[in-house]
């Protein structure tokens, strides 16, 4: 039986992964940058420019978007650790997207790297 561990190895043999130097010019690169965390985890901080589409909706959230259809789209990935976004990686291209990336590392590294983030602001009720 296989674990998650090794679905994530499985997939990650199957796409490619941006390092953490190249990610900027792959962002600026990108048609697209999708955050697949949960929404509570976008909101706490995400990268500058990232759609949050939570791994669980990405097929659909993509299948039901007529302007995200074309397979020729630059997609460029990113989770926690980089665990959830090998796995949608691999499973846009088992969709017929031709150019899906995700960031080694995830938004921990680029955050520990102290690259820019964006944290909303909650308004101040006092």
């Amino acid at each position: 039986m296989k674990t998650a561990h090794d679905l994530v190895e499985q997939a990650r043999s199957h796409i490619q992964e941006v390092s953490l130097a190249d990610a900027e010019a792959a962002i600026q690169a990108a048609d697209l940058l999708i955050d697949v965390r949960e929404a509570d985890e976008y909101h706490q901080g995400h990268i500058a420019s990232a759609l949050n589409i939570p791994r669980g909706l990405l097929e659909f959230k993509l299948s039901g978007t007529p302007e995200l259809g074309a397979r020729d789209l630059n997609i460029l990935l990113y989770c926690k650790t980089s665990g959830r976004a090998a796995l949608a990686a691999a499973s846009l291209q088992e969709m017929g997207y031709l150019r899906v990336k995700s960031i080694a590392g995830g938004f921990d590294a680029w955050h520990e790297a102290g690259l820019p983030i964006v944290k909303p602001s909650l308004p101040s009720f006092e």
